[in-house]
């Protein structure tokens, strides 16, 4: 296929054969979109040949691997046209940590060879023996994991692609991209150079639109932040990802614990569900909505009241907090709504509870979100002349951590006394197998 219609630095990426390579590219400028190209041309020409040459594309999340497919290596295989008798067969396969059925999207050719997309864990790596594309391999999960068990697969002489954006230091990509070693061959294209070599962007109005300069050295000046004094790094947020998180249609019945940031003007009021599976807060929804009345605020209450078996709520009680949460213990019982003053101490302690919970692996949020990754991202530990530690954010137009400390509140509600926790219109388990399941959360 012709690469007359890339950008340059496209073609040389596309003319690049070196068995190993390494792409750190800004976003929005085709990384995924090129290597596929490279991908499908790989595979035909091995058809001609009547060689074998499949590949697998491990991406970040089930999402990812389906735009790989789909808007990659389909598209491009649609521009060779259907000579070569090319067939999908898509296989179903179960997702043993969120208990739902993923899809491994597959092409397969007339001389056998195959290609491949589909979420990257450690078993996936393991289990193929062909060319690998690791997508935005610095947002994997447990990625020095997955390198580890990817590596003895590709030593047979298969060839390895890996791009991404930056995303701190934590993650194997960073390693890779940073090594003096020598052995990868390594492009880098920030979006100053893509826009250079005719990428159609306005800079500036991306750049003022993003309002984040963090985001915009990351994302798209490709720097290395130093995150030293972030509480959450990058790398804690890629473990605790998971793409069946955030989707309300995954609730399972179970109990769940919700934590309410209250704002009204420039801040973001924020609802975040978490539903207790065995010993897991998986996040089931997060509504955030910004300069919405008290009245609004109770009607969006009320509806994750009718939708979810609640336990109990975190609410932040700070300053215009005072009369939401007296309303919410009124039309709910005080035993199950908890006023949160936003003391040092008390932020301490949420603060330390989102820590532990992502840690220990308690916790699964939403993947690609990154309004989200941004503002559980931003929280730092700043030393006091008291030498008291003290949580602060930057507060910008994606708000003021306000889904970080509705998090921490959901953690402070699945740590506290439950009480009489089950409203009588609502069937659930007994009250010891919650018990049991918290017990799990909280060991």
């Amino acid at each position: 296929m012709s690469a007359g219609l890339l950008y340059p630095y496209q073609q040389r990426w596309l003319k690049d054969k070196a068995r190993f390579k390494l792409g750190k590219f800004a976003r929005q400028t085709g990384k995924t979109f090129t290597t596929t190209l490279e991908i499908v041309d790989d595979v035909h020409e091995a058809e001609i040949r009547k060689k074998r040459s499949p590949w697998v594309i491990l991406s970040r999340g089930e999402r990812q691997a389906a735009e790989a497919m789909e808007e990659g290596i389909m598209r491009h295989n649609a521009a060779y046209g259907a000579a070569l008798g090319v067939l999908r067969e898509d296989a179903d396969y179960y997702d043993e940590e969120s208990g739902i059925r993923r899809r491994a999207l597959q092409l397969i050719y007339p001389s056998g060879n195959k290609i491949t997309a589909l979420p990257a864990n450690p078993d996936t790596a393991r289990g193929f023996s062909a060319n690998v594309f690791l997508d935005e391999f610095a947002f994997h999960k447990d990625s020095r994991k997955i390198w580890t068990a990817l590596f003895p697969v590709i030593s047979a002489g298969w060839k390895l692609r890996v791009t991404s954006t930056p995303n701190g230091k934590g993650n194997k990509f960073y390693d890779l991209a940073t090594s003096s070693d020598g052995g990868w061959s390594i492009h880098i294209v920030d979006i100053l150079q893509a826009v250079a070599e005719g990428l159609p962007r306005d800079v500036d109005e991306m750049r003022k639109a993003l309002m984040d300069e963090d985001a915009w050295d990351q994302e798209f000046l490709l720097k290395w932040l130093d995150e030293a004094s972030a509480w959450l790094s990058f790398d804690l947020l890629n473990s605790v990802e998971h793409d069946h998180a955030g989707i309300p249609e995954h609730y399972t019945g179970g109990p769940c614990f919700v934590g309410v940031d209250i704002a009204r003007r420039s801040d973001n009021f924020v609802i975040w569900v978490d539903e207790l599976v065995g010993d897991v807060l998986w996040n089931r929804e997060t509504i955030v909505r910004k300069r919405i009345s008290f009245s609004e605020m109770d009607a969006l209450q009320d509806d994750v009241e009718r939708r979810y078996r609640v336990m109990r709520y975190c609410m932040d009680q700070t300053g215009m907090g005072e009369k939401p949460v007296e309303d919410a213990i009124k039309r709910y019982g005080q035993h199950r709504v908890e006023g949160v003053l936003f003391t040092g101490p008390n932020k301490l302690q949420m603060a330390t509870l989102i820590k532990q919970s992502f840690e220990d692996r308690k916790s699964r949020i939403p993947m690609a979100d990154e309004k989200l990754r941004a503002d559980l991202h931003k929280v730092r530990k700043i030393p006091s002349p008291t030498g008291a530690p003290r949580f602060d954010a930057d507060s910008d137009a994606n708000g003021h951590a306000d889904r970080f400390w509705a998090k921490a509140m959901a953690c402070l509600a699945a740590h506290g006394n439950l009480g009489p926790t089950f409203a009588a219109s609502r069937p659930g388990p007994a009250a010891n197998s919650v018990s049991g399941q918290l017990s799990g959360y909280l060991s």
